[in-house]
């Protein structure tokens, strides 16, 4: 009988599915020990670095965690982009009636978790920070369900991951139009001239992604020289990648199996260890912190409730069959409280004073590790064990396992 990914172990104890964000954890903690060791300065000081890529002259001159932050985390984004367009077109959320659910739940999901922070933070002159806890980690969450193997209702997954992709869309949208200071008017216009290009070698069949990279370097550059973040560059890219070519294979599809492992075990664990480390000289006061009990309670608290509340709504009101039993959804909706990677993005853009880094790792690994550790509780009680466990009968619900080969996909 074939083995499930979420049932293949990792030297027999750890889910395959639960190894990116095993290595995400494993990296947070030994960022952390090294900012907190001898070798703390010597971290700082490489991640303060500066250096010029391109001619001189011509090139573009960042430090070290301005390079993993804006071209690093652009390969990360377009992995995000292929994802996203797939679920659009033939995943989830192609289908109105099945996605109408997840995305109440989205928007539920990052609207209550900003109004907490505000309610937090916001009187203390940090509203800046509002969307750190309204942020998502896929790969992470999707990997601390995968604990649970295969007592998971295919349609509770499909749930969890339609809320995330939608979660990271939204994400996406507050990065482009909310944290960008000084627009550059004339590079916008050349990025935009590079993105009709991109389209255009849609429109007129061009399928190797190669050539949608190379092109997606040049549009990278103009929108870092725009001001507006570069790394929506990314989504934009992954936004013109074909989902079929005319032989009938998926350039899409492929760009994102052949991407995936690079960014599970090379870009999120790089950008981990640049942004995680959290210095313990802060102490209590740095815990305490408006914007640390912002954004822990927001992912914690603000996260299921909001995902919870708007999603039951929406069935209301809609009548439409829901994805689970309401503590099933709670404890769903629990994991997807885990913000890690995406928070800590954001949490890099909206603060520039060094002296809030602390408080949003410490608000971020709180909020993310309670909302884990609460989302397996729930859901251990109350799945079913697995030899009880039986495959989904009914093919007319919308949330059931997606199309055939999809799990292989990813």
């Amino acid at each position: 009988m074939a083995v499930s990914g979420s049932d293949r172990k990792i030297l027999g104890i750890l889910p395959v599915d639960a190894g990116p964000g095993a290595l995400l954890v494993a990296t947070a903690i030994a960022a952390v020990i090294v900012v907190n060791s001898p070798l703390g300065p010597l971290h700082a000081q490489a991640l303060a670095t500066p250096f010029t890529i391109g001619p001189e002259g011509a090139g573009i001159t960042m430090k070290v965690s301005d390079w993993v932050k804006n071209a690093l985390m652009a390969i990360f984004f377009f992995f995000v982009g292929l994802e996203l367009k797939k679920e659009l077109l033939e995943g989830q959320l192609s289908d109105a009636r099945a996605a109408i659910l997840p995305v109440a739940g989205a928007a539920g999901g990052m609207a209550t978790p900003a109004l907490i922070f505000l309610a937090l933070a916001g009187p203390g002159g940090f509203a800046d920070g509002w969307a750190i806890p309204a942020a998502t980690d896929i790969a992470f969450a999707l990997g601390v369900l995968s604990l649970l193997g295969s007592r998971v209702p295919a349609a509770l997954k499909a749930f969890l991951l339609a809320v995330a992709v939608v979660d990271d869309l939204g994400a996406i949208l507050i990065v482009a139009f909310v944290y960008t200071d000084q627009i550059f008017v004339d590079q916008l216009l050349w990025a935009a001239g590079v993105l009709a290009l991109l389209v255009a070698m849609n429109r007129l069949g061009v399928s190797r992604v190669g050539l949608y990279v190379m092109v997606g370097l040049v549009l990278w550059v103009f929108m870092q020289n725009s001001g507006v973040n570069p790394t929506i560059a990314g989504v934009l890219i992954a936004a013109c990648v074909p989902l079929k070519d005319r032989r009938g294979n998926s350039p899409l599809h492929q760009a994102e199996h052949d991407l995936r492992p690079w960014v599970h075990f090379l870009v999120m664990p790089v950008f981990a260890f640049a942004n995680a480390g959290v210095s313990f000289s802060g102490g209590l006061e740095a815990a305490l912190h408006p914007v640390s009990l912002g954004a822990a309670l927001g992912l914690f608290l603000g996260k299921p409730l909001g995902i919870t509340a708007f999603t039951l709504l929406a069935a209301l009101a809609l009548k439409a069959p829901k994805p689970g039993t309401l503590i099933q959804i709670v404890g769903v909706a629990c994991i997807a409280g885990i913000g890690f990677t995406m928070s800590l993005f954001i949490g890099a853009l909206a603060y520039d004073d060094p002296a809030l880094a602390a408080p949003v790792r410490i608000g971020v690994y709180a909020g993310s590790i309670l909302s884990a550790v609460a989302g397996l509780i729930i859901l251990s009680r109350v799945l079913p064990r697995m030899e009880a466990c039986k495959p989904e009968e009914d093919p007319t619900h919308p949330f059931i396992a997606p199309e055939p080969g999809y799990e292989e996909r990813r």
